[in-house]
């Protein structure tokens, strides 16, 4: 059948045209929330619906029951700025970190505080990329140390502590174990 583009076949193309919608849209193999059929007749004629539901808003995985933690409160500017080795400008807070960073002057120089579900995060991401975790004893209830990190959990509240220098990491190991160690007794 050809359908010329005149003036009468309008309403003709237009009827065939919401046919081809509501097939195309009753007709796609899935049920009303989106799913592959299970089982049943694959030949039955789909029933158009009137409305889309909107998607159905992301939830958190994990419904935080620690309270909520001050990451600045933390660590200090004294505190950072004795691990950096370096004077640090004052903190820029977020509601799950807190960053001090050294002057544009030099040198390099940067210590990240992160709480909560964030800080557990990066842990679990530098396990998976192999990298090479030290004990720390006495800081909360477990407490790892890499090159320029440490992570301190205490009472199911995870808090990692990154340092960026271009200087040799095993000069601030100590210094960010002992900060591991002052931060545990805080939470």
């Amino acid at each position: 059948m050809r359908i010329l583009a005149t003036g009468r076949n309008r309403p003709a193309r237009t009827a065939l045209a919401a046919v081809a919608v509501v097939v195309l849209l009753g007709g796609c193999g899935a049920d009303d929330d989106g799913a592959a059929p299970s089982g049943g007749d694959q030949n039955a004629a789909a029933t158009p619906t009137a409305a889309v539901e909107p998607a159905p808003e992301p939830t958190s995985a994990e419904p935080s029951t620690a309270p909520a933690v001050d990451p600045c409160a933390l660590v200090t500017k004294q505190e950072a700025e004795k691990v950096a080795g370096t004077r640090l400008e004052d903190a820029v807070a977020s509601p799950e970190s807190c960053s001090y960073t050294g002057p544009v002057t030099g040198p390099t120089a940067q210590l990240e505080v992160y709480v909560g579900p964030g800080a557990k995060k990066i842990l679990d991401i530098d396990r998976e990329l192999k990298h090479e975790f030290t004990p720390i004893a006495g800081a909360g209830d477990e407490a790892y140390a890499e090159d320029g990190a440490v992570f301190v959990n205490k009472g199911g509240v995870w808090v990692a502590i990154r340092l960026v220098r271009l200087d040799d990491p095993a000069l601030f190991r100590k210094p960010l174990a002992d900060l591991a160690k002052t931060v545990a007794g805080r939470l």
